[in-house]
């Protein structure tokens, strides 16, 4: 091998830590690989699933002895509390690892100070290799780890003129089955799934997982619904009641709370916000207590359009067919109030675009702090 043997290593690192991508959130993606003294892979790990045993455990226990005196690659600074696993510190320590080399700092202030236990305990530490790469990785995490509230993520499948159904309303289906799969994979890598109440009354969805993707068990749907007109009987509530949460304001009357809550769905009331509608700002802050890290929205064109005039779009997946709707009145992807200028639209960076069959699904994500014509 040659080049920066750090670099090279946390590169592994860091393509392991992305096996966690189907398990790992509300945790965040680690990835970590043991060399031995004599510069030689010793061991390996990632963080699988949420509640699972962490990745620098996993390294170390494969290594064995061979970790006294190597080095350990670790794309997050190593916990140093005691959650539903031990302080990996601790292990470190115990393994006799003489030197931590750190892609980044871990920004929640609960799991901090791994660094500094470790240095005062006189191991060498090294920070910032591939720093850049490593949160990039994990920016789902570090939204809700740094700010408080979950990634969004906006799904829409839409014509080539942007359209989300007919004027009719018929919308099965825009896209072929290999992009319909492709959107439910979506489900497997987020922690929630929200529509609106209009989603529910139309289509009667489940909104389930249903690929087996993701080995953990925590799953919520969340239904946007001002005055509680979700009906008891629907899927949503019928079938595991206990993992729906169904939002209102104020407004809903007191008796479909006490129907909907009889069937078993969880109610969170939170202040009104635009148009009488549901505060999403207080939403976000509620999901990201559940814990909630990443949020997928699935809704209609005025659930989409909210979102994005409260300016809480992270990324963007759209699952594009050849297709031509037209119409005046066929809805698009994003309704809402939308900008008056160009100069306020939001700029979306373009990052892949993959197809599926004869769909494209184009993948963007906000370009912080940028507009189309420069910085606000």
């Amino acid at each position: 091998m040659t080049g920066d043997p750090d670099a090279r290593w946390m590169r592994h690192a860091l393509a392991l830590a992305e096996r966690g991508r189907l398990g790992a959130s509300p945790n965040p993606m680690v990835g970590a690989v043991v060399v031995n003294a004599s510069g030689e892979l010793a061991g390996e790990g990632w963080h699988a699933r949420h509640g699972g045993a962490h990745a620098e455990v996993m390294a170390l226990e494969a290594a064995g002895p061979r970790s006294r005196g190597g080095t350990l690659h670790v794309t997050l600074e190593p916990c140093n509390h005691h959650g539903k696993t031990p302080p990996c510190t601790q292990a470190i320590l115990e393994a006799g690892i003489a030197r931590v080399v750190v892609a980044m700092e871990d920004p929640n202030p609960v799991a901090a100070g791994g660094l500094a236990r470790l240095r005062e305990a006189g191991v060498a530490v090294s920070t910032g290799v591939l720093e850049e790469e490593a949160r990039r990785l994990n920016r789902r995490w570090l939204r809700w780890a740094s700010e408080g509230r979950p990634w969004v993520t906006l799904k829409a499948a839409v014509s080539l003129d942007g359209r989300i159904a007919t004027r009719t309303g018929d919308s099965k289906w825009i896209t072929g089955e290999a992009a319909r799969t492709a959107g439910l994979e979506l489900r497997e890598e987020h922690d929630a799934i929200l529509v609106g109440v209009g989603t529910v009354l139309a289509d009667d969805p489940r909104l389930t997982r249903r690929l087996g993707l993701n080995p953990g068990e925590r799953w919520l749907r969340v239904v946007l619904d001002t005055t509680l007109r979700t009906l008891p009987r629907s899927r949503v509530v019928v079938e595991d009641p206990g993992s729906t949460l169904i939002v209102h304001t104020a407004a809903a009357p007191s008796e479909r709370a006490t129907a909907l809550e009889e069937a078993g769905a969880r109610l969170l009331e939170v202040p009104a916000g635009a148009g009488g509608r549901p505060d999403l700002h207080r939403v976000m802050e509620a999901l990201a207590a559940e814990p909630v890290a990443a949020l997928l929205v699935e809704g209609g064109s005025s659930i989409h359009g909210a979102f994005v005039d409260a300016d809480l779009v992270d990324e963007l997946r759209l699952f594009v067919a050849p297709l031509l709707i037209g119409g005046r009145d066929a809805p698009t992807a994003v309704g809402g109030e939308g900008c008056t200028r160009l100069v306020d639209a939001r700029t979306m960076v373009i990052e892949t675009v993959h197809d599926h069959g004869p769909d494209i699904e184009i993948r963007a994500v906000r370009r912080e702090e940028s507009h189309v014509h420069g910085s606000r």
